[in-house]
């Protein structure tokens, strides 16, 4: 079986154990950090909470190679990775015929430069990929939901037809009645039947007791 890895690393189980139910229910459990107003350190860099998401390279003091209009992302981060495996061979033949150059640490400052404009395209990426992911998350919840309610429709017709089944099957009032006279009638025919049988039996018997006696 394939083994399953999650995506993100485990949280710290010291931190965990802080928030058990019976902490949270008792109010014992520490309280969330209070959010960010200004500023902000990440990774040593002091950032501002009024700074764009995507930052422009020239705000961060970076010589800018790409153009500033009618830019073609695609096109353009070909080009890097292109300009990228140049200057690698490039620094890979100057190492080898001249080890000990002074260029190399130039050729090492454009391989950088290059990666941080693929970076930075890429990351130009990034509020298109949430909204798309979002687009999908709430694409993939109606599907789910339309699914159910067709579902829940299915069943619910099935219901109304058992139901109404049901009702068809069962006597009207009219009829019920008419059963009723029916079933009144025989009886009373049966016992009028059964009422002139004993008489005849009662008359036969008188007779012969008349015949004993005489």
């Amino acid at each position: 079986d394939t083994a399953q890895v999650s995506s993100m690393p485990i949280p710290p189980m010291q931190y965990v154990k802080f928030y058990s139910d019976e902490a949270v229910k008792k109010g014992t459990a520490p309280k969330p950090p209070p959010p960010l107003h200004d500023t902000y350190s990440m990774f040593g860099i002091t950032i501002n909470n009024d700074d764009a998401i995507i930052q422009s390279l020239e705000s961060q003091g970076i010589k800018k190679l790409l153009p500033s209009k009618e830019l073609d992302r695609k096109k353009e981060l070909r080009k890097l990775n292109h300009s990228i495996l140049m200057n690698f061979l490039d620094l890979l033949d100057m190492l080898i015929k001249c080890p000990e150059s002074n260029k190399r640490e130039e050729k090492l400052d454009d391989i950088n430069l290059l990666f941080i404009h693929m970076h930075h395209l890429i990351n130009e990426y990034r509020p298109h990929q949430a909204r798309e992911t979002l687009r999908v998350m709430l694409m993939v919840q109606k599907r789910r939901r339309v699914q159910f309610t067709n579902k829940f429709k299915d069943q619910l017709d099935k219901v109304k037809n058992i139901i109404q089944e049901a009702l068809d099957s069962l006597p009207q009032p009219q009829e019920a009645m008419e059963v009723d006279e029916n079933k009144a009638e025989a009886d009373k025919a049966s016992g009028l039947k059964e009422g002139d049988s004993e008489a005849g039996t009662v008359s036969n018997m008188d007779r012969i007791m008349c015949d004993f006696v005489d």
